[in-house]
């Protein structure tokens, strides 16, 4: 319920806080007291848009604060705690409008969006006059309230359901097609990678060996070169080796006839050089048969090295991506040999989901025809007491087997027929001001316990009727309240005589030639006999009318 309204500097508010009870709670006071400047605050703090205009002459910024009080499953509660919001005991509404034209949104004191403020009020705040344009008089409404009534939240749930898994299967269907469609596009050049690729058999690190044993190679290549060369000049033609043998033997010969012992140390030297070279000599066939390898091995390993870094250069990935590559096209090709399979079975299980949805649906439109002759039959049985026996309420039913949306293959439009003879049309345009409070007031009794928001506030319901009307408008609106709060302005006795709460509006001069201001007043019971005498005999409120209102007031009572 909406316990609390507070009001700062809103037009001609300066200063104003209320509590509201339970129950029927009326509003009345003389014409141009602050009604509607009332209702346009809570309606800013329930989310409506904001206005310059409505803060007070003079002041910067104008607030409004509605307190509300909520059950934990409430779905305005459900709304905050997915957004965030802290949860507190009360749910507690800021708005602020500056003069600027700037609005600021609070809720439990955290910044909100004007939109999430409007969400929240609207599940908790139904407001209902002669002007709406929002609530049951919107279209998009309507279909909710049909099931609310017909009791048909299973039957929604489930085509809900239905029509989220069609979309499901319909999308794997449209990719599966995209798929097969891209892979038929890519096949020809899918082909030559698969078997350029396939030829290649490139492997991950291949790369890294490869330039490994092609520096090992090259360092093997350039240091054979020496070695060659140093074998050139110990063994080849011009090798020092047969030279000294043969110095070394002249010198010996000498040196046995005596003739030449002054050579001996010469011979010895000789001698030695002799076994270094051999000793070399044997050094360098070692290392020619470590370093012995294949010419043919580098030109190899250089062709696979360049080969693979070219494919890489070519598909614009590493070397050692190639594999994928070659996965990818492979899967490719694959997809167009299995893809078909594939696809005929998605459209099987689209086809089944399909036929799901419309079976789900079909029912559900079934049910919501039967609930719309019922809602019509109990809207009509409330309507002769509102002086509009004539009328009719139809709820049409526009079934479209072929439309597929969450919420079924329905339109539902809530129509009226004011008078025989005359067509049946919307709500807003074919009833008048009064005629469409009636309406509204008829169809919030026969939906009070199925789905309506748990404060309902009618502005002006009974303009225009008198009488039988307004007290069949007073028990109505009683009726209401024995399960929700509502909240109504009223310039009807026979209304204002069944409330639980009588709040009176009126002017109040702040002080001598100053601003006027708009004060709330609560009436206890001999103030409020004396305002309902003051509605039923006007300016001059007289002994016969007091009486007249507390007849009224105990009768209803």
């Amino acid at each position: 319920m909406l316990s609390a309204l507070s009001v700062r500097n809103i037009v001609l508010i300066d200063q104003l806080d209320l509590s509201l009870d339970g129950g029927l709670t009326v509003l009345t006071g003389e014409t141009g007291a602050g009604k509607s400047i009332l209702l346009d605050a809570l309606t800013l703090a329930l989310g409506g848009r904001g206005d310059a205009s409505l803060v007070r002459t003079g002041c910067d910024s104008g607030q409004v604060i509605a307190i509300l009080q909520l059950s934990q499953d409430h779905p305005a509660r459900v709304a905050l705690r997915d957004n965030a919001i802290a949860d507190d005991a009360e749910v507690i509404l800021r708005r602020v409008q500056f003069a600027d034209g700037r609005t600021r949104a609070f809720i439990n004191d955290q910044p909100v969006s004007a939109g999430l403020l409007s969400t929240i009020g609207g599940l908790v705040v139904e407001i209902h006059g002669q002007h709406d344009d929002r609530a049951l008089v919107d279209v998009a409404t309507h279909r909710a309230a049909l099931d609310s009534f017909g009791g048909h939240e299973s039957g929604v749930a489930q085509v809900r359901d239905a029509h989220a898994r069609l979309a499901e299967a319909e999308a794997a269907v449209r990719d599966q097609r995209a798929l097969i469609a891209e892979a038929r596009a890519r096949e020809e050049f899918a082909r030559h990678v698969v078997e350029e690729l396939s030829a290649l058999a490139p492997e991950a690190g291949e790369e890294d060996a490869l330039a490994e044993r092609r520096h090992q190679l090259m360092q093997l290549e350039r240091a054979a070169d020496e070695v060659r060369d140093a074998d050139e000049i110990i063994n080849g033609p011009t090798a020092p080796g047969p030279v000294l043998s043969g110095l070394m033997r002249r010198l010996m010969r000498k040196a046995e006839t005596g003739e030449g012992s002054v050579f001996q140390p010469i011979v010895e030297a000789l001698d030695a050089t002799l076994v270094a070279l051999d000793g070399t000599s044997d050094a360098l066939e070692a290392l020619k048969r470590e370093m012995a390898f294949d010419p043919l091995e580098l030109e190899k390993v250089e062709e696979r090295l360049f080969a693979l870094r070219a494919a890489g250069r070519k598909h614009q990935v590493l070397c050692d991506e190639l594999p994928a590559v070659l996965e990818r096209y492979s899967a490719e090709l694959d997809l167009l040999q299995s893809g078909e399979d594939q696809l005929k079975s998605l459209e099987e299980a689209a086809a089944a989901a399909r036929a799901a949805y419309t079976e789900g649906a079909g029912r559900l439109s079934a049910d919501r025809l039967r609930a719309a002759e019922a809602l019509g039959a109990a809207v009509e049985a409330e309507l002769p007491d509102l002086k509009l026996g004539s009328a009719r309420f139809i709820v049409a039913v526009d079934a479209d087997p072929s439309r597929v949306a969450p919420t079924g293959f329905d339109q539902v439009s809530f129509n009226v027929q004011t008078n025989p003879g005359t067509a049946a049309g919307p709500l807003l345009k074919v009833a008048s001001g009064g005629e469409l409070s009636r309406f509204l007031l008829a169809l919030k009794v026969v939906l009070a316990d199925r789905g309506s928001a748990p404060v309902l506030i009618f502005d002006e319901i009974d303009t225009g009727v008198g009488g039988a009307v307004a007290d069949a408008i007073g028990r109505r609106l009683g009726r209401l309240a024995e399960g929700l709060q509502v909240l109504t302005v009223t310039h009807a006795p026979q209304v204002a005589a069944r409330a639980r709460s009588h709040l009176l509006i009126e002017k109040q001069a702040v002080e001598e030639g100053a601003f006027m201001r708009t004060h709330v007043r609560p009436l206890d019971s001999g103030a409020r006999r004396e305002e309902v005498a003051r509605m039923l005999a006007g300016a001059t409120v007289t002994e016969e009318a007091r009486a007249a209102a507390s007849r009224l007031i105990s009768e209803v009572g």
